[in-house]
C-alpha cells in the first residue's frame, strides 16, 4: 500500500478509540515470509549482563530481545499508542523479561504495527531512529508517557489534522512529531532533535512502517488488533493480556 493511500485510510484514527485492525489496512500486499528469522548480530550477553541485554532484528523488521536460539520465540504485534498495549507493558513485560527472557528460555520480538495512523508511524520512527540498542528503552518510555503525548494530539482541531494530510509525505510525520512533542521528548532521552527530524522525514523509514503493517496483515490473516501474540509461529486466539499469555508461555516451555 502506498503511503498516501495509507494516510487517507488512517488519518481519522488519531481519535484513539480502540486498537482494532482497520478493514483494508494492507490489503493487496503479500510480501511477508511464512516464517520470520532472527538476524543475529549479537549472539551472547555482554560480560556481567543477561539475555535481556541482547537485541537483534528479525527479517520482518521487528526487534528481538533475548536468546536468538531460545526454545520459545514470542512475537508481540503492538501499537505504541494502544492503551491495551500499554497495559501489557505495565503489567506483563517486567515479569516477561525477568522470568523468561533473562534466563534465555524465551526471546521476545516486538513488531510495531500502525493502528492509530500517523501518530503511530511517528512514534515508531522515533523509537527506531537511534538504532537497535535504544529501541526497547525508548518504547518503554513511550508507553510510560503515552497519556501525556495522547493528550497533546487530542487538543488539535480536526481541521488542522486534515490540513496536515495535504503536506508532502516527508513533512507529515515531522509535523505530527511536533504536535505530539516527540522531538523534544526524544531529545530529553538522548536523541537530538536534528536526528529525530531527519528520521521523521526519511521516506525509506516511512515506507518501512507502512510495509510492516501490510506484511502483518498478509502473514497473519487472523490478526484483529493490538496487542496480538504469536508463539513459535502460531498466533494465539483471544490473547491480549499477560494473564492470558503467561499460561501459554509456560505450556510452550514444557
Amino acid at each position: 500500500m502506498k503511503v498516501r493511500t495509507f494516510l487517507a485510510c488512517s488519518m481519522a484514527v488519531v481519535a484513539l478509540a480502540a486498537c482494532n485492525k482497520n478493514k483494508g489496512d494492507g490489503e493487496g500486499v503479500s510480501t511477508a515470509t511464512a516464517e520470520d528469522k532472527i538476524i543475529v548480530t549479537t549472539a551472547n550477553p555482554p560480560p556481567g549482563g543477561t539475555w535481556a541485554d541482547v537485541v537483534n532484528m528479525s527479517s520482518a523488521d521487528g526487534f528481538v530481545m533475548g536468546n536468538p536460539n531460545a526454545k520459545v520465540k514470542l512475537l508481540e504485534i503492538g501499537s505504541l499508542f494502544c492503551p491495551y498495549c500499554k497495559r501489557f507493558e505495565d503489567e506483563g513485560s517486567p515479569i516477561l523479561v525477568e522470568k523468561y527472557v533473562k534466563t534465555g528460555k524465551v526471546s521476545w520480538e516486538f513488531r510495531p504495527y500502525v493502528i492509530h495512523g500517523p501518530i503511530d508511524v511517528a512514534a515508531n520512527i522515533v523509537a527506531r531512529c537511534a538504532g537497535i540498542k535504544t529501541f526497547f528503552p525508548l518504547t518503554k518510555a513511550l508507553y510510560k508517557d503515552q497519556p501525556i503525548l495522547e493528550a497533546k494530539i487530542q487538543t488539535v482541531p480536526q481541521d488542522k489534522l486534515a490540513e496536515i494530510g495535504n503536506l508532502p509525505t516527508n513533512q507529515v510525520f515531522v509535523t505530527y512529531g511536533n504536535l505530539l512533542g516527540l522531538q523534544d521528548w526524544a531529545a530529553a532521552r538522548g536523541l537530538p532533535q536534528a536526528k529525530s527530524n531527519q528520521c521523521l522525514a526519511d521516506q525509506k523509514m516511512i515506507d518501512r512502517e507502512v510495509q510492516i503493517t501490510s506484511d502483518v496483515n498478509s502473514q497473519y490473516p487472523e490478526f484483529s488488533g493490538t496487542p496480538s501474540f504469536v508463539i513459535n509461529g502460531k498466533m494465539l486466539a483471544k490473547t491480549g493480556s499477560w494473564k492470558e499469555l503467561q499460561p501459554q508461555l509456560d505450556a510452550a516451555l514444557k
